[in-house]
């Protein structure tokens, strides 16, 4: 009985999860962002099957590369467009350190075949999705003209670009109802 008890209280939790409105933070209403979590999870339980001898800290720096994909995507998005572009291209560089990471772990043997396939697959397609927003975002910028006032944040209210319309978007937010933004990336509604 207490077994049922628990499931049915974790699956409430996740319907509510799934129901949850937009958040405050813009970064997390971004599937590329969900994606980079995904994978700095299923990294950390690979590498800890790594050498707890690794001299060289090769789990260390792999894991620390992979969790700046998400910081970098997480900093730019509250950032004018400009911005926010320059940090997804750091969020791509972090993407091409993992690859080599994966390459060095399978190459020492460290890594797995499936794994190695794996971890090339998710870094494959996550360059792929913030390459796409990158350039919607230099779409927005050209057809919008926004070079000079950033985009994002035209009021000036102390800094509080939130648009308090209870939907968690900010004020003039490419994301996700902006149709010049491609959609493929951002949260199913």
């Amino acid at each position: 009985m207490m077994y049922n008890e628990n499931t049915n209280e974790e699956k409430s939790k996740q319907v509510e999860k799934q129901e949850r409105p937009g958040t405050f933070f813009r970064f997390e209403d971004l599937r590329i962002y969900h994606k980079s979590l995904d994978y700095v999870t299923w990294l950390q339980d690979v590498t800890m099957l790594f050498p707890e001898s690794d001299k060289s800290q090769l789990a260390i720096r792999f894991n620390e590369s992979a969790r700046n994909i998400a910081l970098y995507i997480a900093e730019g998005s509250a950032r004018n467009k400009t911005q926010f572009i320059y940090y997804l291209r750091m969020a791509k560089s972090a993407i091409r350190q993992c690859m080599v990471y994966t390459t060095l772990s399978y190459g020492l043997n460290i890594m797995s075949e499936s794994h190695e396939d794996e971890s090339r697959t998710q870094l494959m397609e996550m360059t792929k999705m913030v390459g796409a927003l990158i350039s919607s975002l230099q779409r927005s910028l050209n057809n919008h003209g926004n070079y000079n006032n950033g985009g994002y944040h035209n009021n000036h209210n102390n800094g509080n670009n939130y648009n308090g319309n209870g939907n968690g978007h900010y004020n003039n937010d490419p994301m996700p109802h902006d149709p010049n933004v491609n959609s493929d990336y951002l949260p199913e509604d």
